[in-house]
This record gives C-alpha cells, sequence and structure tokens, in this order.
C-alpha cells in the first residue's frame, strides 16, 4: 500500500501543476451536489477504476490537464486555453470551464506525467474509462492510436513512447457531434428542454496508468452457472508462451463488509482454453444476500513462477423467464418469480452531468434505491463507470442496463427505421463494446436494446444477436412503443397510471416506465421556473397521495394480467426534469423514505385476493343517476332526494375517449352522478382494504355515504386503481350504500366511471 500512494503522490510532483491546483475552482452552475466541495485537483476520484480486474501498479492521472477548444480539422494547437480537471465533461461546472463545444470543434487536452522507478522493465498501458466520443492519442508525440466509443473503456500500450528518466507528455484529442452526429448519445442534445440534458463532451471516466509484466492478463470473462454451482473463466493473456498456464483461486466470500476466506487448491488451464470451478455449496447472489466471491486470476510460467495475477469477484445467480405455478410467464430470478421494481435512473448530475463528484455519490444513489424499498433500477441511456456497478453488485441492487440511443427516432406503433450504415455499424460496435465491458456484473440482469423508437432498427436482428452473444442475461427488444416478437419481455410504456400488457408463453410482461409525478422543490431546481414534469403538483403531501395511489394501481397488475417488473420514472430530477423522487441535488428526497420502503415490500408479497364489491361498466352496463347542472344542497349525501335526477347506464362520456366504455353521453364540463348499492356483513371484515376502480378524465371527486373517500386529477387512459380514505370506508356499513361522484372535463375527450374493489391479502 505504500508503494502504491508513493506512485499516485507522483501525480502532483511537478510544481506548475501545484501553482495550478491553487487557482481551480468550479464554474458558476446553477445547482450543486454536497459532494461538489470534496472535489479537489489532488483528489479527483481518486479510487481504483476497474474493480473487477485489479492490479497493486497503477497512476491516476485524474487531475489538472490543459486544454483547448479548436477547429475539427485543426493541428495540435501550440498554445493551450487553460487547465480543466479530468475527468469532468468540458460542459459540467467541475471541469472548472463549463463551455459548450460545437459539432465543428475538437476538445485538446495536454498534461505531463513522472513514471515510478519501479515500473522500469514493464510494460506501461494508458487506460481510459470512457472519452465521449471519437478520442485520438499522443504519447511524447509519437501517436498511439484513435478510439469510437462514447461508452466503454479503452486502452494504449504506450511502452515504446516512454522516454527513461524523463517527464512524459501526454496529449489527446476529442470530438463529440453531440446531436448532430451518428453515434450513441443518450439523452445528450445541442439545445436542452424536457426530457433532453446537456451533452457531456471529452474525456469523462478515469485515466490511468498501469505496470504490467511482458506476458500479462488484459481481460477476462467471467460466466456464471448457478444451476451447477460453477463458473467458468476464459481468459485473455498477452505475451505467453505456449508453455505457461493460466489458474484461478477462489480466495474468499463477502456479504456487504463482512468476508469469509476460503481455502482450496487453484485451478489450472492451458492458455486459450475456458477454467470451470465447483463451489457445491455456493451461496448464490440475490438482492437480498448479494454474496460475491473474490478470486485471484494468474499467467503462470512452465517452471511454477507467477507472470502476472488480478483480483476480481463474481456472484452466481440466474435470470430467465418461464411458468409459474398458475402457468404465467414470470421474470423468475434463481427458479423463482420475482417481482423487479425501480427507478428510471439517468445518471446525470448538476455538478458533474455524466460524472459523479465522488465515487461516494455514486454509492449513495444506489444505497438509497435500496433504502427506499427498490430491488432494481433501468439504467436509462446511458452506461456508468465501473465502480457503479461494483456498488450495485455489493449492495444487491439489479440493473437493466439500456443500449444508449442515436440517431433519428419513429413514432409509437410506427415499426423502426432504416438506419443509415455508417450509423448502423457504430450502433452495433458499441452495443457489443458495452456487453464486453460490463457482462461480468452479476447485478446487471437484463440489456434494453432500444427505448421508444429512438434510432430502432433491424429490432428482431439485433435482439436475437443480443440473445446470442449473452445468453445469461434477459434482453429487452425495446422499452416502450414499438414492439416486435423477439426477447425475453412484451415491455410499454404508459404516464401517468400503470398498465400491463398481456403475458406471452416466451415473453414476460413489463411496464418499462411509467408515473412521471412532478415536483419542483425551491433552492433545489435547475431553473428558477418552467420545469417539467408529466403531472406537477403543488407540494410534497399532494405529490406524496398520488404516488401511493399508483401503488394501489399497480399491485393488482401482479395477480392479472401478470405483470412481472415495472420502473417509475425516476430516481432524481434532472436538469429541467422535475419527475425525480429526489431532488437533482440529492438533497431533498420528496416523499418519506420509510412510508415508501414499507408500501413497496407489499410488492414482492404474494398477489392478495381481489373481491368486486360495486362493478364498474366497463363490461356490463349498471344505472346511475345523473345531472349535469349543479345540484343544491349536499347532492353527495345518502339521505339526499335525487328522485328529479336523470338515470341512464354508465359510462358516462365521450366516444372515441381512450379505453372508455361510453353508454351515457356526456360531452358538457361536469357531471354530478349517484348510485346505492348493497353489501353483506362479511364483506366488511375487519381485514377489508377497499380500492376504487375508476377510469376519469378528467378531475373527479368521489364520496361514499356522504364521506369523501378519492379526489383525483388529471385523466387516465384506462380503468386504474385507487385507494379509498379510511374514513369511507369506516362510513360503510352492512345493507344499503351509496357513492356519489362529481367529474368536469376542460378539453379532448372525457369519461367518468368508477367501482369498488376489496383487497384482502393471503
Amino acid at each position: 500500500m505504500t508503494s502504491l500512494i508513493r506512485i499516485v503522490g507522483l501525480l502532483f510532483a511537478c510544481s506548475s501543476v501545484a501553482a495550478a491546483e491553487e487557482a481551480w475552482k468550479p464554474a458558476p452552475a446553477p445547482l450543486a451536489t454536497r459532494w461538489a466541495k470534496d472535489v479537489s485537483p489532488e483528489r479527483t476520484l481518486p479510487e481504483y477504476p476497474r474493480p473487477q480486474l485489479v492490479r497493486e501498479a497503477w497512476l491516476n492521472l485524474n487531475g489538472l490537464w490543459e486544454y483547448a477548444i479548436a477547429p475539427k480539422d485543426a493541428e495540435q494547437p501550440s498554445q493551450f486555453a487553460g487547465q480543466i480537471l479530468v475527468p469532468f465533461p468540458i460542459e459540467s461546472s467541475l471541469s472548472g470551464v463549463m463551455k459548450r463545444v460545437q459539432p465543428a470543434e475538437r476538445i485538446w487536452y495536454r498534461r505531463t506525467f513522472a513514471l515510478d522507478k519501479a515500473w522500469a522493465g514493464k510494460r506501461v498501458l494508458l487506460h481510459f474509462g470512457a472519452a465521449d466520443w471519437r478520442a485520438t492519442v499522443w504519447v511524447n508525440g509519437r501517436r498511439q492510436g484513435e478510439h469510437s466509443g462514447g461508452y466503454d473503456p479503452f486502452s494504449f500500450d504506450i511502452t515504446e513512447a516512454i522516454k527513461p528518466g524523463a517527464e512524459q507528455e501526454i496529449v489527446v484529442s476529442v470530438w463529440d457531434p453531440s446531436d448532430a452526429g451518428p453515434q450513441p448519445r443518450g439523452k445528450q442534445v445541442s439545445k436542452p428542454g424536457g426530457i433532453y440534458y446537456t451533452p457531456s463532451s471529452g474525456i469523462w471516466q478515469t485515466v490511468w496508468l498501469e505496470a504490467v509484466p511482458e506476458a500479462y492478463i488484459p481481460s477476462l470473462k467471467i460466466t456464471p452457472d448457478a444451476d451447477r454451482r460453477r463458473v467458468r473463466f476464459n481468459v485473455d493473456a498477452i505475451g505467453m508462451s505456449p508453455s505457461d498456464r493460466l489458474a484461478v483461486k477462489v480466495t474468499s466470500v463477502s456479504l456487504g463488509d463482512e468476508a469469509r476466506h476460503l481455502k482450496g487448491p487453484a485451478q489450472a488451464a492451458a492458455i486459450g482454453e475456458a477454467l470451470e470451478l465447483e463451489l457445491p455449496e455456493a451461496k448464490l447472489w440475490s438482492p437480498d444476500e448479494p454474496w460475491l466471491y473474490h478470486a485471484a486470476v494468474s499467467l503462470v510460467s512452465a517452471d511454477g513462477r507467477t507472470l502476472d495475477e488480478v483480483q476480481t469477484y463474481f456472484g452466481l445467480r440466474k435470470v430467465a423467464v418461464g411458468p409459474d405455478d398458475r402457468g404465467v410467464t414470470r421474470i423468475l430470478f434463481n427458479d423463482k418469480p420475482l417481482f423487479m421494481f425501480g427507478p428510471l435512473d439517468q445518471g446525470f448530475w448538476p455538478d458533474g452531468l455524466y460524472t459523479a463528484p465522488t465515487d461516494e455519490a455514486l454509492r449513495f444513489d444506489v444505497e438509497t434505491t435500496k433504502r427506499l424499498g427498490f430491488n432494481m433500477c433501468r439504467k436509462h441511456v446511458k452506461v456508468e463507470p465501473a465502480r457503479w456497478y461494483y456498488w450495485c453488485d455489493k449492495l444487491g441492487l439489479l440493473v437493466w442496463q439500456d443500449m444508449p440511443s442515436g440517431e433519428k427516432s419513429v413514432g409509437p406503433g410506427k415499426g423502426e427505421i432504416q438506419r443509415m450504415a455508417e450509423s448502423a455499424a457504430i450502433y452495433e460496435q458499441e452495443l457489443k463494446a458495452m456487453i464486453d465491458a460490463r457482462r461480468n456484473s452479476p447485478s446487471i440482469v437484463a440489456w434494453v436494446v432500444f427505448n421508444e423508437g429512438w434510432g430502432q432498427f433491424d429490432t428482431v436482428r439485433i435482439t436475437q444477436w443480443t440473445k446470442k452473444y449473452d445468453p445469461s442475461r434477459l434482453v429487452d427488444c425495446a422499452s416502450g412503443w414499438n414492439d416486435f416478437p423477439a426477447g425475453d419481455m412484451h415491455d410499454i410504456h404508459n404516464y401517468p397510471a400503470p398498465k400491463s400488457p398481456q403475458p406471452e408463453s416466451k415473453r414476460a410482461a413489463v411496464l418499462g416506465e411509467y408515473g412521471g409525478l412532478g415536483l419542483p422543490l425551491e433552492g433545489h431546481t435547475w431553473l428558477a421556473k418552467n420545469n417539467w414534469g408529466y403531472r406537477s403538483y403543488p407540494n410534497r403531501e399532494a405529490l406524496s397521495d398520488a404516488y401511493f395511489d399508483l401503488l394501489v394501481g399497480l399491485r393488482p397488475l401482479i395477480a392479472s394480467p401478470g405483470l412481472s417488473a415495472a420502473v417509475y420514472t425516476q430516481t432524481t430530477d434532472v436538469e429541467t426534469e422535475v419527475n425525480g423522487l429526489l431532488t437533482y441535488d440529492r438533497d431533498v428526497l420528496k416523499i418519506d423514505a420509510d412510508r415508501l420502503a414499507k408500501a413497496h415490500a407489499k410488492l414482492y408479497l404474494p398477489p392478495p385476493v381481489y373481491e368486486t364489491l360495486l362493478p364498474t361498466s366497463q363490461q356490463a352496463a349498471h344505472e346511475w343517476r345523473f345531472v349535469f347542472e349543479q345540484p343544491a344542497g349536499d347532492w353527495f349525501a345518502a339521505d339526499y332526494d335525487a328522485a328529479a335526477w336523470s338515470t341512464g347506464p354508465g359510462g358516462f362520456g365521450t366516444q372515441g375517449t381512450p379505453g372508455a366504455a361510453v353508454r351515457t353521453e356526456w360531452n358538457g364540463p361536469e357531471i354530478w352522478l349517484r348510485r346505492e348499492f348493497e353489501l353483506s356483513a362479511d364483506q366488511l371484515d375487519k381485514d377489508r382494504q377497499l380500492v376504487l376502480s375508476i377510469h376519469h378524465d378528467e378531475d373527479a371527486e368521489i364520496y361514499l355515504n356522504g364521506v369523501l373517500a378519492a379526489a383525483v386529477k388529471g385523466f387516465t387512459t384506462d380503468y386504474v386503481q385507487t385507494a379509498v380514505s379510511q374514513e369511507a370506508q369506516s362510513a360503510l356499513h352492512a345493507g344499503r350504500n351509496l357513492i356519489a361522484v362529481h367529474c368536469k372535463q376542460t378539453g379532448g375527450g372525457q369519461y367518468i366511471d368508477v367501482g369498488i374493489v376489496r383487497v384482502k391479502e393471503r
């Protein structure tokens, strides 16, 4: 460890860099997180960046570099504009620059470094976690190569360019056309607004050096086999002799911070051969118990010398699609149905954009997601640094990983586009690179190939290729909008209320996005005004009530038709979007954490029994009394005389309103309804929990025996379930009861119909 600290310390040896450190400060930004104060040139993401392939001899190159913005086709500049804090995107506050780069421009970086004398005789590798998008690298004036791909790591062996005993120079140029180019870009656009955000150009993940022997291990692939309690290692090696061997030894198993050391011989194989280890009493990795096995992978010479060794970890787990005990197709995790529920996670930061300010900040997002009772998240059209997946692996958070989108889009129900040949080739190259770089993380259980028609092309072929390339995970052909008969799930989006497609014989039913409930909190927003949400609320109490109402409607879908997963939009606010459970600066959780965790826990229980007490008119007509003009007095009271009201069958509205079953036309601004119904004493037992089955367009108030049962805002496009207030439940009694409804409409379609359902836990 002492040598490691000494090596890292060399990064800041130069007096010119030290002087620049004193002058660095974040650029003024609308918002910052609490971790921004912990960022400094001498301590910029100092953690080892590659947790699944660890060596001791490394040198972190994060910190202050020189930078310049120049025309795209210009030569390397002779003068640089100033300092930039790497690896923060140039558009970010924490870079210290916060400048936009145009498609016709290129970013240039330069820095110097010194190598430890202990590295003499070793090969030196230069690693980049990621640079968006096309990077070219020179060391001591010698061109090392070019890499295209904004989300995957890349490396160069710079040994031949090193000058012994001298100061070394690195120059990097990066071109990022953002949304003017053919490359995957996720939500980065040149004109941010709504659901699209500020670009993150240039170097945005850790840059580092590594010393390796002449024969070394550059990469490995770990494939778990939970059924057989085995794990397979495919290890790459460079510079080896035909007589060299590979060896793998499992050293310990850990749960959280507790580790148990294991004893056993190393298993060996010839170079190029897969190596399998048996773990007969292995503990399976799961969100509740994220057991991780730690292993040493070695390259060994014929005479028994260890030529190279890396440390890694893995988890044994299995994910598949199959029937439950009722024959409903479900997502099965370790051979058991597991409802997967979590937020849409954009991975943006107000101070670092694509780059979290610290490793503690990365961990915070994962820990908070778990603390709120979620067991998964969907990483939305962005790929994270390896350490984010490490925290998911360690803390037990399932990940659905999106492939970042790019190119033009196609609308809902419109199929797919004909992608340009260059763009298609880039997409497929970067899809493969994403899988290669992250496939060893047990937390990743699904690859999401396309999102909402964004750049969607050759859907069936791409999906089938992905499944063949990585059969150990689920593949989602398209999250929302344009489904094709491929992959492991049929995924729909519905805002704001939850909805479910029908499970199929070989595909599970998935709600890839829903919710989007918005609340801007003063002092915690990117903009002072003009913030955006799918549906907005005036305060935290109203937001909380609406969120838990959506959960009431979500749970029945798990029982029927058989929903396997749902994704709520979203983890945090992002720039002008205020749909987050957390504010963008992560300072305020908008809904009480304990209440969230308690409500979410119910989603993982066996589905309850649902009994209809008052049927809606969705399947059959039911008579109501109604008027279109404001009635006098307490029209909702049980003893109110409504004999003069009209009678007619529900539901009430205009033809063509989505999801409606109109049997009586209502095309005015408001309607008042009353309906009597009978309840038995058995239907009112102490274990009852009542919900309304309601389709409303738009705002509605519902009363039971004169007591307000629920008030709902906006509109739905189908029947959803909404909780009944405890006061209204208590007002019900055996015998004759009354439901009264008021609905008002402001534009577009209109519809109202209400029923009552009893929910009883098994």
